[in-house]
């Protein structure tokens, strides 16, 4: 056989090998379209492993599909506790390490915070790159403003997630829970926190907001915790937990909103409130006053009637909020005891600081060190 017919008879079998394997390519099973979106998604994730989430600013940040370090700053850290993130924290800020009973979310948690690089110390917005660097975190969660957010990203040469401070029960701490879920990858412990605080709320308010204010008594919060502790001239101004429960606060209207301030004495026997509650974190400072002046404490109502009484201060290092929630049943049970009656206090405190420090045993802590809840005899 010659060379050409050689040749003739290779060039067929290859094309006969061309058309086999092409009818075999055509032999495909039939995909769905929702069957085939989630490996498009994947495809387009792959290259750069990042996802894109808005921020509590408005802008699209690209954080990594799998977040496993996190740098807090600012109210941060309380509200990466609240979503259970504590095990993925690589840094601290310096107010973290407050060893402050009041400071909830870092009671259980100050042995192993002790151990991580501080990385803000020093004033409002103060940042150590170098140690947030080192830190390698996946992402930054940071509670800042946009001027201050905008100097910490020049400062580091990254983008940082940001979020509202939180106004204690308010929309904008929904805010930030929702966007350092999203961010972190706990989108539904975000919700879940987001509708416990939104239940105990409706609560208070449907058992509370009935009642007619010629049944109400005239309740005052006193020895306030703003820019540190106050004696009884400090008080609260629209009281965020007063409110809850529809108290009728005898400072209620000295600011625009729930605000902690200074009052002249005078001001506090012109009230004469017929219940006070007392921040227990200063309660000692109240006590110094009445042991200096005990005559003009004795001409309030509440002192001479033994309705004085502590709640754990709401305040450290930026504002709780499984405190006041706690304290909101404790309040509507001293003022409206009626309303309340079904109401284990002990159990639902438990409940609320289990829920959100993982830990039942705080109540138990704060008692057993004088700063929970109860009455006050001044002077003693």
């Amino acid at each position: 056989m010659n060379c050409k017919k050689i040749t003739a008879l290779l060039l067929a079998a290859l094309m006969m090998a061309g058309l086999l394997a092409g009818c075999g390519q055509t032999k495909t099973v039939p995909q769905s379209p929702e069957s085939a979106a989630p490996a498009a998604a994947e495809t387009e994730a792959a290259p750069s492993g990042t996802r894109t989430v808005t921020d509590g600013l408005g802008r699209q940040v690209e954080v990594p599909l799998q977040v496993e370090r996190i740098v807090t700053l600012g109210n941060a850290t309380r509200m990466a506790t609240y979503l259970q993130l504590t095990d993925k924290l690589v840094s601290v800020a310096s107010g973290d390490q407050n060893k402050s009973l009041f400071m909830a979310y870092g009671v259980y948690h100050q042995e192993a915070w002790a151990a991580l690089p501080v990385v803000a110390s020093g004033g409002y917005g103060e940042i150590n790159p170098e140690a947030i660097l080192e830190a390698e975190p996946d992402v930054i969660l940071c509670t800042y403003e946009e001027d201050i957010v905008a100097n910490i990203e020049d400062q580091l040469g990254m983008t940082v997630v940001a979020a509202p401070q939180g106004t204690l029960f308010g929309e904008d701490y929904e805010l930030a829970l929702r966007v350092f879920g999203e961010a972190c990858g706990v989108s539904e412990r975000a919700e879940e926190v987001i509708a416990m605080i939104r239940r105990c709320l409706e609560d208070l308010d449907a058992r509370t907001a009935g009642i007619p204010e010629e049944a109400k008594p005239l309740c005052l919060g006193a020895a306030a915790t703003f820019r540190g502790g106050h004696g009884i001239s400090g008080v609260y101004s629209n009281n965020a937990i007063f409110t809850a429960i529809h108290a009728r606060d005898a400072a209620a209207g000295l600011a625009d909103g729930p605000k902690g301030l200074e009052v002249d004495k005078e001001q506090l026997l012109a009230w004469d409130p017929d219940l006070i509650i007392l921040d227990a974190g200063n309660l000692e400072l109240v006590n110094s006053e009445y042991g200096e002046d005990p005559a003009f404490f004795r001409q309030l109502s509440a002192v001479k009637n033994g309705q004085v009484y502590q709640w754990p201060n709401a305040t450290a290092n930026y504002t709780n909020v499984e405190i006041p929630l706690v304290s909101g049943y404790y309040a509507g049970k001293l003022l409206y005891p009626e309303a309340f009656a079904d109401v284990d206090f002990e159990a639902k405190a438990n409940e609320i600081f289990d829920f959100f420090l993982g830990h039942e045993g705080y109540l138990a802590l704060l008692n057993q060190n004088g700063l929970g809840y109860g009455s006050v005899t001044l002077g003693e």
